[in-house]
Formats: C-alpha cells, sequence, structure tokens
C-alpha cells in the first residue's frame, strides 16, 4: 500500500545535525537580492558578514546549502509513505522562529510526519521539522505540505476544510518585489539542484514554457519584502509566515504583495494577511493562505 497512514503518524521521528555558516546566509541573502541596489543601498546588514543579520526564512534552507556540500533536496524516505517523486507537489509552507537565528552555527533536526489528509484523487502530507541549538533551545519549526496526485482512497478522513478568501477592503500595504532572469540560476545553490529551475529542455518536458522559480524563493522573497516594506528592515520582528503555493513564477517576472493588518494576539504579536500575484500575468495568483506574525 503506497500510504499507511497510521504507520506514517506514529513512526518515530528522524533526526539528523545540520550546520551552517555565514557564507550559507549570505548566499541566501542574496538568492533573494539582497544588495541589488549596491550602489545606493548595499544592504550591508544582509550582504557584509560584519554585524550579519539572518532572515528568519533562512531556516528552510539551513543545512542544505554549500557548507552541506553538492546535493539536492533528500528524497521522500519515511515510514508509512511510498510514492512516486513525479507525482508531488509542494504545495505549502510555514515556518515559525523560536528566537533570532545566528549567521552561523548547529542544530539538531527531528522530522516527523504530523498529518496525512485523504483528498480523494490525491493525498496531503504535513511534513514537521523542529529546529534545536546547543542545550536543546528551540530555534524554529517548520511545516511543509506536500500535495501527491493520484495518492488517495487510503482513508475516508479528507482533512478541515481550508477555505481561504484575502480581506474584502484595499490593502493596507502593497509591496512590490522584482526578479531577475537569473534568479532561480542564484536559488538553487541553496540546496534544491532541480532542473526544473536551471534546465529550459527539462522544464518544457515538465510542461513549462522556460524554467520557472523555485516556491521557496517566492516565499523568501515575500518575507523579505514584508521585513524591508513592513518591519523597517528589522529581520528579528518576523515570528512567523505561512503559505500556499497558488502558481509559479518565471525568473523576471515581478510578485506584488498585499498586505492587511489582521490584528493583535493575546501574546502581543501582530498577525498579517498576505496575497501574492504576478502584474505580468494580469495579477495571477503565486502565494494565497497567506499569514504573517510580527513582534511588536
Amino acid at each position: 500500500m503506497p500510504i499507511d497512514r497510521d504507520k506514517a503518524l506514529n513512526a518515530d521521528p528522524s533526526v539528523r545535525e545540520i550546520r551552517w555558516t555565514t557564507r550559507d546566509v549570505l548566499l541566501y541573502h542574496l538568492s533573494l537580492g539582497a544588495g541589488a541596489d549596491a550602489a545606493t543601498d548595499p544592504e550591508l546588514h544582509l550582504t557584509y558578514e560584519r554585524n550579519l543579520a539572518v532572515l528568519p526564512t533562512f531556516a528552510v534552507v539551513a543545512g542544505s546549502g554549500i557548507s552541506a556540500g553538492e546535493g539536492i533536496v533528500p528524497g521522500f524516505d519515511m515510514p508509512g509513505i511510498d510514492i512516486d517523486l513525479r507525482a508531488v507537489l509542494h504545495a505549502g509552507q510555514g515556518l515559525r522562529i523560536h528566537r533570532p537565528l545566528p549567521a552561523s552555527g548547529t542544530a539538531t533536526l527531528r522530522s516527523r510526519v504530523a498529518e496525512v489528509w485523504d483528498k480523494g484523487k490525491a493525498a496531503l502530507i504535513v511534513l514537521e521539522a523542529a529546529a534545536t541549538g546547543p542545550g536543546d533551545e528551540p530555534l524554529w519549526t517548520m511545516t511543509t505540505r506536500i500535495w501527491v496526485r493520484g495518492e488517495g482512497g487510503f482513508s475516508n478522513d479528507p482533512g478541515p476544510e481550508e477555505n481561504w478568501t484575502a480581506p474584502d477592503r484595499p490593502a493596507d500595504t502593497v509591496l512590490t518585489t522584482t526578479t531577475t532572469p537569473q534568479q532561480a540560476l542564484w536559488y538553487r545553490l541553496n540546496g534544491d539542484l532541480n532542473p526544473l529551475h536551471a534546465d529550459p529542455a527539462f522544464a518544457r518536458s515538465a510542461g513549462f514554457d522556460r524554467p520557472i522559480l523555485h516556491g521557496l524563493a517566492s516565499y523568501g522573497l515575500v518575507g523579505k519584502a514584508l521585513v524591508d516594506g513592513v518591519l523597517d528592515g528589522d529581520v528579528t520582528r518576523l515570528t512567523g509566515l505561512a503559505v500556499r503555493f497558488a502558481g509559479p513564477l518565471v525568473p523576471g517576472e515581478s510578485i506584488v504583495t498585499s498586505v492587511w493588518h489582521d490584528g493583535t494576539a493575546e501574546d502581543g504579536t501582530e498577525r498579517y494577511v498576505l496575497h501574492a500575484a504576478c502584474p505580468e500575468r494580469d495579477g495571477a495568483p503565486v502565494l494565497t493562505h497567506a499569514t504573517a506574525t510580527v513582534r511588536s
């Protein structure tokens, strides 16, 4: 049986040690366009190792970059999950930051299958990875949503309803991010060497006119835009970002992110709702179901 839900949910977490250096962080920031206007604003807090700040979204690639050696995103190897990787789509990403990330460091990453939902013609697998630093201090918790075509029919539980609409009022802030034609070539050096993001022939075989940008690159670009445009450049204020990947972005296109303030939580954090779209394709959605939490 391709998916055994009970086995997947009851399996022990996988545990591995990860490490990253300032060079990994610098490359990540450059791959998101940091320092693009170096003549007027080199963004030294993101592009220079002295007093280097770390964008919270770096957590999604920590341990996968140049310090880890040559590689690609690891295969899907978890108990109870036996699927064809060609049927897999990265459906969503979530991140909670428990403390500001150091510019270099090590962590223990514990990964598990948090949920498996039967969507009829597909399965939705939710992975959770929790990183702790020295002394078992929590650093971040990450969730990854994986949509697997053709793998439904293993249970009668489709999971909770997931309807979502943007607020019915003008956005409080609108942020525009431009990408460059070589953006995906930069971003893949963070660890995901999938040829879909580099090889035109491979991209055409997958049904795209040209290589597309990584979903996690769009995620990072929106996170950086939020830090720059709403949080006055203070990376430590962004404590959470969750999105669904709604459509591809081609390197060279833009992302327009609408931002709505959505109240204050009991712990004092501010909540924002986001919607990211591509203006070059008549506002086609790129990221939906998006929320951010921000320290005041």
